[in-house]
């Protein structure tokens, strides 16, 4: 049976990228040498709104981004209506030449055991305490957590390069795996957001040809530093999974 969006939002698959889905190009994995300009040090606050099978549900989260002196941490709270928290997550690590560089990554999902994605510089491993799968690191690999980051700094860093058509890979690992994904540059356009009206830099990662997987809308705002000001889940029978900025403070 096909994973439902709300067993995703349930299993964690929302906020501070944590996606999911099969890659369009399974089995890429490359260094990933590019500029980079991390955002400034900030709390964000989302809200969350999903739709599954015409149930409707709201909720919120709160992310925490530090990035100095060459390190930086990204932790992840969201809660949902009438569950609670439903995900904890923290990646921190260092900023290296090929920008974010994961060291750890630890997720708590509802009703879950946490799982910690190991990112060993010394031995240049990655491994999963919930799985059996190794990479090499050859610089540049994310989390689930850390990838719309790294979008971010990228974007920072070349703004005249994220243009329509566009396509940004990056090879991200999730709870027991990794995976290559690509993101597309769809457009610039204005977005509703709790700070108003918002221009923002669209991109989207598609699910494979024939596939049933989850498309991801990322939504990047240039006016704010390029922090993530809205994230989409969505597949062909129309539900979806959405959070949308509300508060920005910076640290």
């Amino acid at each position: 049976m096909r994973p439902t969006l709300l067993t995703h939002l349930l299993g964690g698959a929302v906020l501070a990228g944590t996606f999911s889905g099969a890659s369009v190009f399974a089995g890429e994995h490359e260094a990933q040498l590019r500029p980079v300009n991390m955002p400034p040090s900030a709390d964000l606050h989302y809200t969350l709104k999903a739709r599954q099978k015409g149930l409707s549900l709201s909720g919120e989260a709160q992310v925490a981004w530090r990035a100095g002196e060459g390190k930086y941490s990204l932790v992840t709270e969201t809660k949902a209506q009438m569950l609670g928290k439903i995900l904890d997550s923290r990646s921190e690590g260092k900023i290296d030449n090929y920008g974010i560089a994961p060291d750890q990554f630890v997720e708590k999902r509802y009703r879950k055991e946490a799982t910690t994605a190991t990112f060993d510089r010394a031995a240049k491993i990655l491994s999963f305490s919930a799985g059996k799968e190794t990479y090499p690191l050859l610089g540049g690999e994310q989390d689930r957590s850390s990838a719309q980051w790294q979008l971010a700094a990228l974007a920072r860093a070349q703004p005249d390069k994220f243009t329509p058509g566009s396509e940004w890979r990056l090879f991200v690992a999730g709870r027991k795996d990794a995976q290559p994904w690509s993101f597309k540059v769809v457009k610039r356009e204005k977005i509703a957001t709790g700070l108003g009206e918002v221009e923002a830099v669209h991109l989207i990662k598609a699910p494979p040809p024939g596939a049933k997987d989850q498309a991801i809308d990322l939504w990047l705002a240039p006016a704010h530093d390029w922090y993530p000001v809205q994230l989409r889940y969505s597949d062909e029978e129309g539900e979806f999974i959405e959070q949308t900025v509300d508060k920005i403070s910076k640290k």
